[in-house]
């Protein structure tokens, strides 16, 4: 017999998903393990927890591969420094946008985004 239970609404803990993101700047990798870990250990309990983990975790993967290409770029025209710094003023910004929205109980997105799961 499964028990099935009511998910709870935290919107701090979404807020702090999102900005876990920033972790990156701080600890190189932080940015992408701990959302990982909130959202699995949380998508079960907490509303829209899974939809927005799922967000987060596409746009980290998403960041990482356009950073990884840019590399090629700056050996070949150039232009890896451009893309380099867009990713990098992205990855930065909407973070936060997001959590401010889901602090407000807003729905989110991710622009640039490969959804993988």
């Amino acid at each position: 017999m499964e028990i099935i239970t009511e998910k709870r609404e935290d919107r701090q803990l979404l807020m702090l998903t999102h900005l876990s993101q920033l972790l990156d700047y701080i600890t190189g990798i932080g940015g992408l393990i701990v959302p990982l870990i909130i959202w699995a250990t949380q998508k079960e309990d907490v509303l829209k927890m899974n939809e927005q983990g799922k967000q987060i975790i596409n746009f980290r993967i998403s960041i990482f591969i356009y950073a990884i290409l840019s590399v090629p770029l700056i050996f070949l025209f150039g232009l890896g420094f451009l893309v380099l710094a867009v990713v990098g003023i992205v990855a930065f910004v909407f973070p936060i946008i997001n959590a401010i929205k889901a602090n407000n109980g807003e729905s989110t997105s991710y622009p640039l985004s490969i959804k993988f799961f």
